[in-house]
């Protein structure tokens, strides 16, 4: 399929509802004439008004920029909850969360009591080599207290330029005194496919969609053919829960990768050129072994095109509960040295022809966790798509989602849904719903 942009879905989960986009990073701006109309432009006049009263009469002086930075965020947050206005800041941070790579140490962090806590070292980065440890506390970097920051602030210090350096001080456990560590930042990719063997069945876990993502992939599936053996593997897991999207291009080569024909997605813009359909290519690099795809409702946009086309293609069972429900695209603008504007511009579609907007996916076996005792009087779901005010329909109409259970145990054996989705392809659990019959796939 030739096609002159790429395509990109970005997610952000903030609290208790996921707020998700699906983008096009057009290489080239499409540019449709249309006729000015004299009235339209005559309304800007009020805008103009309104700035130089705001600039001249406000009790404090405002900054110009900030008001138009506001201004045109305005316009654009009015449309719907994915458009909206990124400054130079936002926008190039937003290219190195898609291109999952920058210069960097390799330590995944939260903030914990004033400090940065690693989670983890990422193995074979420079943080793993240097020694830092799961737990380490980092006080300081640079002499500058860590406590002054917060965690993005501490994050941008510890990125920059391949290959210059950056002193950590340390706080450890069973260390009297912190300590400091040079490290020299390398590149650092972000594993957003991690995977493991479960029996013989290879568990892939794909956590957001980025450039490394389908490259990751091949190499789990690779690995756990290996590791498990090709011949012995008695199916896969693909667990999409809680990942709110990616770049699309990557979606559709994961979606690709299960199939070995057919549609995987499709998109339908107000003008031609945003009407787009993606076929598989020849070779699953499954070769056909049964799947198990678990999605829930922190499941979004690029996770609902892959679980919606493995589910019409009747390559995969769908188990969890309902995904979010977020089908519209939208469009990254640059505006040069401005940032750039995210514009809804189309809604995308499952090989059915359905429209997942505002309704999500719902799973072939629903499968509700258990929750522990001290979340069962708390909110565990995610409210949906439906729930964000100004939200696009769904054109098919009918009744919208409500958002559905979001949480997933620490511990796979409390994990109901991953145990489920084990013993239907150790053969120990039936149900009607796995295997898919191929016979029911959608006709391509």
């Amino acid at each position: 399929m030739i096609r002159n942009a790429s395509l990109l879905l970005a997610g952000t989960i903030i609290g208790a509802t996921a707020a998700v986009t699906l983008t096009q990073v057009p290489s080239l701006i499409p540019g449709v004439a249309h006729a000015a109309v004299s009235d339209t432009y005559r309304q800007l006049n009020l805008f103009g008004d309104v700035f130089e009263r705001i600039r001249s009469d406000y009790v404090e002086k405002p900054e110009d920029s900030a008001l138009i930075e506001a201004a045109v965020n305005g316009m654009l947050t009015s449309l719907d909850p994915h458009s909206s206005y990124m400054n130079p800041k936002d926008f190039k941070d937003m290219q190195v969360q898609t291109r999952g790579e920058f210069g960097g140490l390799g330590i995944e962090v939260t903030m914990e009591d004033g400090a940065v806590k690693v989670v983890s070292p990422i193995d074979d980065t420079p943080a793993a080599k240097a020694g830092i440890l799961a737990g380490d506390l980092i006080v300081a970097l640079d002499g500058e207290v860590i406590q002054n920051m917060n965690l993005n602030q501490a994050v941008d210090k510890m990125r920059g330029a391949v290959n210059t350096p950056i002193t950590v001080t340390i706080q450890r456990k069973g260390t009297e005194k912190p300590f400091d560590v040079k490290i020299v930042r390398d590149v650092i990719r972000v594993q957003s496919v991690k995977s493991r063997a479960e029996g013989d069945i290879g568990y892939l876990r794909i956590s957001s969609f980025n450039e490394q993502t389908y490259d990751g992939l091949k190499d789990a599936i690779d690995k756990l053919k290996a590791d498990i053996g090709k011949d012995k593997i008695k199916g896969y897991i693909l667990d999409l829960r809680n990942n709110p999207g990616g770049l699309l291009d990557q979606a559709e080569l994961v979606g690709d990768a299960f199939l070995d024909k057919g549609e995987v997605v499709s998109t339908r813009g107000r003008h031609a050129d945003q009407n787009m359909r993606y076929d598989a290519r020849p070779g699953d690099l499954t070769d056909g072994k049964p799947v198990i795809v678990l999605i829930n409702g922190g499941s979004a946009s690029a996770s609902e095109i892959v679980a919606g086309a493995l589910q019409d293609q009747k390559r995969a069972t769908i188990l969890g509960t309902r995904s979010f429900g977020k089908g519209s695209v939208q469009t990254i603008i640059p505006l040069g040295s401005n940032g750039a504007i995210r514009l809804t511009t189309a809604r995308y579609y499952t090989p059915s022809g359905k429209s997942i907007q505002a309704k999500g996916i719902d799973p072939d076996i629903q499968i509700v966790q258990e929750l522990p005792p001290e979340l069962k009087d708390k909110i565990t779901d995610t409210k949906g798509e439906a729930s964000l005010k100004g939200h696009l329909t769904n054109e098919g109409g009918g009744d919208e989602g409500t958002g559905s259970q979001a949480y997933v145990p620490p511990e796979a054996k409390d994990d109901k849904q991953l145990q489920e989705a084990i013993g239907l392809l150790d053969g120990k659990q039936k149900n009607a719903a796995f295997p898919p019959n191929p016979a029911t796939a959608v006709p391509n």
